[in-house]
């Protein structure tokens, strides 16, 4: 997914870039303290054409250090598509013009189909954009400028891609940078949690739609670039009816997923997240998997590059990326692999409480992951709360309430303005809640937390979801993490089974990685539910569920011994988020929530509008903005009258050239099927050059 606020930061943090040197340095085995290289000057060539085997050109845009035809260097890979002539220009520009300098080639390349490269794309992830990666990666080697080796790095897409190129072994490549990723595209990239169907697939398969029509820009291809525009547009599939045709982990998930063999990556890897991101289980799960030599480091923040850190504090990123490229590419011992495998920040309060503000806290450290200074603390969830022994077993009804999550909304934190959860207490008071007793001093969870069941369901359908929550002495209620199973899934996402009616199952309910110190004083919680609306799609029809106390238990991952200040030193950049709101608080504007209801009837609307207002790219000339809105909307008491819809535009104009593109999409059910509209509408100028509209129903498969 691509996040549209990252580019509100771009301008305000890269002064920070390259300009604050580093406090201190890496100690590497020989003893004697790595620095960073002496800069050299850069060029900019603003596109160049790799051509594959089959004659397709893809567009590239490079950064070169003057000299390297003469003292040849190597290269970092970032693969998109996301358009690098007027989609990521800026945060390309940020990054390319403070690394470079340090000894770097930087390409970042327009995936076939999109930007200015040749061809369509139709889907993410596929067979072709791979096979077209290992073409690059060997095109980036055999340039005169390069020495050979060669790097890959990306977030949230060009993140996916690096692990899934990896994986395919490519000599050249010689290590990557992951960040905000997924090692497995069912659970973990917006379109199915814990088996339930995800808001957030529908907000990403409406923007997607505009990715796959994008115009090429006919200042790069030339003439031919409405032809190419009107290919795009022709044969755009009815992707979201395509992604919910795949209901369960199957083969069209498992290609490009990590997961289902982890011994494919064979070349060294740093994985890096944030703690509010919704991808960030990966880093925990590909530290624990790979066999390479490997790092992993979590801040506080969502889905952002470190050094564009929302929530803080934020990294001077350029260091320590340049220290892992001269370990892997170059053959410089700078220390880094001496260095703990995981590092991560350790908050003492949500980002939520304390949003634009930094999140307080400490940087730790784990010399391996799994970490054994981590150990399972288990409490029973018994009638009168959290115990650390089970009590009697006794069962409390817990039933489907379809306005219940709506202090959780969503999957994705899209703008942290509006999308961090707020205190939860409106829906933990309709929830089955189990509080521990006042914590007698602080307790630091690192981990993923984990909640086992016992539960029976009148319905052969149902969902479980979890909220971890701290409960302050002031009576306030912060999430702290989330966890949903379908219960259908309960024995894998590959073959879900139906329930049966009155059985009794002992199941178990992961949720997500955390690293978060409860204070003393405060109350740990466990919010029980089978609702969770709007981030999941409700169960097909009214559920009653039977929870057994006693019988269910919270296991904690707690965390021994104090938080120490990250070392070696990255500096770090504090309060940016604050920076920019109190510089342009007209900003926060275009971001915002409104909510009607529930009524007397029960029926709630939502409506979420996101604007990127023009901005001109100077240098080129051109104008892009773009903006959506989400309706969303349910009456209590009918899960089948949950409504998505939701509409996503892209613009871009310069002199006599003005496009536009503008998807939209409905999601309905019944009990037995879901019906799908989807749409496209495509404009030059003031005249509409394509229009088509799907409107699909697929069968629900235990869904």
């Amino acid at each position: 997914m691509k996040n549209l606020t990252r580019r509100r930061f771009v301008l305000a943090c890269t002064a920070l870039l390259g300009t604050r040197a580093p406090q201190g340095t890496a100690l590497p085995a020989s003893g004697t303290r790595w620095v960073l290289p002496p800069k050299r000057p850069i060029k900019t060539i603003e596109n160049t054409w790799i051509v594959l085997k089959d004659g397709t050109r893809l567009a590239a845009r490079l950064w070169l250090p003057l000299d390297a035809e003469q003292v040849p260097v190597p290269a970092v890979l970032e693969y998109l598509p996301y358009r690098k002539r007027d989609g990521t220009r800026r945060e390309d520009e940020a990054w390319a013009e403070v690394f470079a300098p340090y000894g770097f080639a930087f390409a970042r390349v327009d995936i076939r189909g999109t930007g200015d490269s040749d061809g369509v794309l139709l889907d993410e992830y596929l067979q072709q954009e791979q096979d077209d990666g290992l073409e690059v990666i060997a095109w980036l080697a055999r340039q005169p400028w390069c020495n050979g080796q060669v790097g890959m790095r990306g977030i949230s897409w060009g993140g996916f891609n690096t692990l899934q190129v990896a994986a395919r072994r490519p000599p050249a490549l010689k290590a990557i940078l992951p960040q905000c990723a997924t090692d497995n595209r069912y659970t973990d990239d917006a379109h199915y949690v814990g088996g339930a169907l995800t808001l957030d697939n529908y907000d990403w398969g409406a923007e997607f739609k505009n990715v796959l029509v994008g115009p090429p820009d006919p200042a790069i291809v030339g003439d031919r670039w409405h032809e190419m525009w009107l290919q795009r547009l022709k044969v755009t599939p009815a992707i979201l009816a395509k992604w919910l045709s795949h209901q369960r982990f199957d083969a069209y998930w498992q290609h490009g997923s990590l997961a289902i063999d982890y011994s494919q990556i064979q070349c060294p890897a740093y994985m890096v997240d944030g703690q509010i991101d919704s991808y960030r289980d990966f880093l925990p799960r590909t530290l624990a998997h790979l066999r390479v030599p490997r790092k992993g480091l979590m801040g506080p923040w969502g889905h952002q590059y470190p050094q564009f850190a929302d929530v803080g504090p934020g990294l001077d990123w350029v260091y320590e990326e340049v220290r892992w490229w001269s370990q892997w590419l170059k053959g410089a011992d700078t220390g880094i692999m001496d260095e703990p495998m995981l590092r991560t920040y350790l908050e003492t309060k949500t980002a939520a409480e304390v949003w634009p503000k930094d999140v307080p806290g400490a940087w730790v450290a784990e010399k391996i992951w799994p970490s054994p200074s981590v150990v399972p603390a288990i409490w029973a969830l018994n009638t009168d709360g959290l115990g650390e022994t089970p009590g009697a077993e006794k069962p409390l009804v817990c039933r489907s309430q379809e306005t219940l999550g709506l202090t959780k909304r969503e999957w994705f934190p899209w703008n942290m303005s509006i999308d961090l959860p707020p205190d939860q207490t409106p829906d933990d008071k309709r929830s089955l809640v189990f509080d521990s007793p006042p914590l007698e001093s602080s307790l630091a969870i690192l981990g993923n937390p984990v909640v086992r069941m016992r539960v029976k369901s009148n319905q052969p359908v149902a969902k479980l979801a979890i909220r971890l929550n701290e409960l302050k002495p002031d009576g306030k209620s912060w999430n702290v993490s989330y966890g949903v199973l379908n219960l259908t899934h309960r024995d894998g996402h590959e073959r879900p089974t139906p329930l049966e009616v009155g059985r009794t199952y002992d199941v178990e309910v992961p949720c997500y990685f955390t690293a978060h110190r409860f204070s003393r004083g405060s109350r740990i919680r466990v919010a029980v539910s089978e609702s969770i609306w709007p981030l999941v799609w409700p169960s097909p029809r009214p559920v009653t569920l039977e929870i057994t106390t006693g019988a269910s238990k919270l296991t904690l991952p707690v965390r021994a011994g104090e938080a120490t200040e990250l070392s070696p030193d990255i500096p770090v950049l504090h309060d940016l988020v604050l920076r920019e709101v109190s510089a342009n608080p007209e900003s926060l504007r275009n971001y915002q929530v409104t909510q009607a209801g529930p009524d007397g009837k029960g029926h709630v609307l939502i409506h979420k509008r996101l604007r990127q207002p023009p901005e001109k790219l100077a240098d080129i000339g051109t104008v892009v903005s773009s903006g959506s809105d989400w309706y969303m909307s349910i009456t209590e008491g009918d899960p089948n009258s949950s409504l998505w819809r939701l509409e996503w535009f892209d613009n871009r104009e310069r002199e006599t050239w003005r496009t536009s593109t503008r998807s939209t999409l409905e999601l309905t059910s019944t009990a037995e099927e879901f019906r799908i509209k989807e749409s496209i509408r495509a404009m030059q100028g003031d005249e509409v050059v394509f229009e088509r509209s799907w409107d699909n129903r697929i069968k629900r498969d235990l869904m």
